[in-house]
């Protein structure tokens, strides 16, 4: 026989089910915040910005980008973990944020198992392997000789501990045999400046954002993270053409707060298909070596699984921890 309590759950659920059933159907009928873990200017903030423009055309309301960044992404993801699961508040995730803090840090505000939503990956985004002008190297086999001839005396910059960009270089390093001193930023577009100033040396970071810089003259481009070399520069090498077996390969996807009803997490997928695989974004990202990559909210949840893995592995093996 039902307790008391349990008759008066089932009464409230039964009273609820239409006002939620309506709510869902409704939405959005307000202005949506989307969490951009990282500082404005960025690669996330970029991708982030590209959806917001599709959607608000579509449905008429603000989507709102609020950029938390700090502790490598780790700030901004808490905050979405965190938010009411009513589909007002979401998330842009990226390889770092959703695969390697899990194995970076000591404990996260969130569990990224139990925490999140998956809806779909937006983009797949090469690194891009760019030093300073004032390093005197034009190619990789010349910037392999010249680490090695210099071990130790050299910087690298990222956007943030833990971050593609960071733990890309800490591969490149290891395949080489070399160490550099690591000067962590808390975005992108702060790590490009530094760059362009001369304040470090080199850096191997998101594409989307350093490629205009590379493009303009301001830093030097020597190759490209990705197995085989992207349309957006096809006269630049892949690492992997030198470094043999070399990859790392960056994404960014979109996530809600758990428990976020799933009629609002399948209609956020399909909107994601239908917002990157338009002709004009499909073009605008190609110029920066960016891939749309649109998957079900089940496929995205399996991907970041598997990514999980692939990096907790790299992390584990270079020694890295954040405290």
């Amino acid at each position: 026989m039902l307790r008391r309590r349990d008759l008066l759950a089932s009464a409230i659920g039964v009273c609820l089910a239409p006002t939620l059933s309506r709510a869902q159907d409704d939405w959005p009928q307000r202005p949506i915040s989307l969490v951009v873990p990282f500082s404005a200017g960025g690669s996330a903030d970029l991708v982030a910005r590209m959806f917001a423009q599709y959607f608000q055309a579509k449905y008429g309301v603000s989507v709102v980008i609020d950029n938390k960044g700090g502790a490598g992404g780790s700030i901004g993801s808490g905050f979405v973990a965190k938010a009411a699961p009513d589909g007002y508040t979401l998330g842009l995730g990226t390889v770092s944020t959703h695969a390697i803090n899990p194995a970076l840090y000591a404990k996260l505000p969130f569990d990224v198992e139990t925490d999140f939503e998956p809806i779909s990956p937006l983009v797949r985004l090469p690194n891009l392997l760019v030093v300073n002008n004032k390093v005197p190297v034009k190619t990789v086999s010349e910037l392999v000789a010249y680490l090695k001839a210099n071990d130790g005396k050299l910087n690298y910059g990222s956007g943030g501990n833990g971050t593609s960009g960071h733990l890309s270089t800490v591969m490149f390093m290891k395949a080489l045999g070399v160490t550099m001193t690591h000067i962590p930023y808390r975005g992108t577009s702060e790590e490009a400046t530094a760059l362009i100033n001369g304040t470090i040396d080199l850096a191997i970071d998101s594409m989307t954002t350093i490629w205009p810089f590379a493009s303009a003259g301001q830093i030097r481009p020597l190759a490209v993270t990705t197995p085989a070399r992207v349309a957006a520069a096809p006269d630049l090498p892949t690492i992997g053409e030198t470094v043999s077996g070399f990859e790392a390969v960056g994404w960014q996807g979109l996530f809600a707060p758990a428990r976020t009803p799933r009629p609002i997490v399948e209609t956020l997928a399909a909107e994601v298909k239908r917002i990157f695989l338009q002709p004009d974004l499909v073009a605008a990202l190609q110029k920066v070596g960016g891939e749309p990559m649109p998957m079900s909210p089940g496929e995205f949840a399996r991907f970041a699984q598997s990514e999980r893995v692939k990096w907790g592995s790299v992390v584990r093996e270079a020694g890295i921890r954040i405290e």
